[in-house]
């Protein structure tokens, strides 16, 4: 459809993170390795729990569909953001940014659902061990998935339904790297206080639902610790630390922006790094350094694969000496 029928706006400005030259050069830098590390990192855990069998079971299913998502959530944005710090024009088409608001809550809403189903996954390990695997199979594990995708899609739909035809005539500035939907709604040349309102109770109230599952799911979880012997419970303290600490920098950022979208606060803009590139990053880390076996199953692939590369050097150096 053409947007020019009812839109005047073709396209959209985005500040960005600084209008220094000597900072874009240095963003660029920061931010490309940064990116790099990401894919690097969130790939590498999904190739590991793929080829060690002995992660072949639900909390790393979950785990490596985590990275997995972690990858979509900071490439929707991140690789747009990068090539914008060499270039003077930052601007984004109208159907570019629309789609960016598309991806960011598949992604965003994907993410949250995934990790309240990696808490349960914990809380049947922990409080009902004798049926978890009854209860968490990779059936159920995967169908918990495809819903979490699922409702992240038709979350998405709706907030883009009252948003792709709402009238923009100017001004189209964006006080953003990306579009995000607070910054963009404010932009249309209507009245967006009932659209405010509506993305208040769907955004925010996604994130404060599941936030307050995840909040009462690991309270059971504490409680259920406290009364076990320490010995038996010290590696699902671990892995607990891991989850809760993911889980508050991933919602912390994300709460604080869609739940007062009638405010534009300096802050968002760190925030909006923090969760679409920081998070991505952490991810890998927290649960990779807390995982005594996701570390030892990431040494051994990793030296398959050393010794995979030096065989096929080997072999072309006798081939080519031959």
């Amino acid at each position: 459809m053409d947007k020019s029928n009812y839109s005047g706006v073709t396209e959209f400005i985005l500040l960005g993170l600084s209008g220094s030259t000597e900072l874009q050069i240095f963003y660029f830098l920061f931010f490309t390795m940064f990116y790099v590390a990401i894919l690097l990192g969130n790939f590498f855990i999904v190739l590991t729990v793929i080829s060690e069998p002995v992660l072949h079971t639900p909390m790393y299913f979950l785990l490596s569909n985590l990275s997995f998502i972690d990858v979509c959530l900071s490439t929707f944005a991140t690789p747009k953001m990068i090539t914008d710090f060499l270039l003077e024009h930052k601007s984004i088409s109208f159907n570019g940014c629309m789609t960016q608001i598309f991806f960011l809550h598949v992604f965003a809403g994907g993410e949250m659902l995934l990790l309240v189903a990696m808490a349960y996954d914990r809380y049947v390990a922990i409080c009902k061990p004798l049926h978890y695997a009854t209860i968490m199979s990779l059936h159920k594990c995967a169908g918990l998935v495809v819903a979490s995708w699922v409702i992240g899609l038709l979350h998405s739909l709706s907030q883009l339904a009252f948003t792709v035809n709402l009238p923009f005539c100017g001004p189209n500035e964006v006080d953003s790297f990306f579009c995000d939907l607070p910054l963009v709604i404010k932009l249309a040349c209507v009245d967006t206080y009932i659209l405010e309102v509506m993305m208040l109770s769907d955004s925010g109230l996604m994130a404060m639902v599941s936030f307050i599952l995840l909040l009462i799911s690991y309270t059971v979880i504490l409680v259920t610790m406290k009364y076990r012997s320490s010995a038996s419970m010290a590696k699902a303290r671990a892995t607990l630390t891991a989850h809760i600490t993911v889980v508050t920098l991933f919602f912390g950022p994300c709460i604080f922006i869609y739940a007062w979208p009638f405010s534009n606060f300096p802050v968002d803009k760190v925030l909006s790094v923090f969760y679409t590139v920081f998070t991505p990053l952490l991810n890998p880390i927290i649960y990779t350094l807390r995982n005594k076996e996701m570390k030892s199953a990431m040494q051994k692939l990793r030296g398959q694969l050393l010794n995979s590369r030096g065989l096929s050097q080997f072999l072309a150096r006798r081939a080519l000496h031959n």
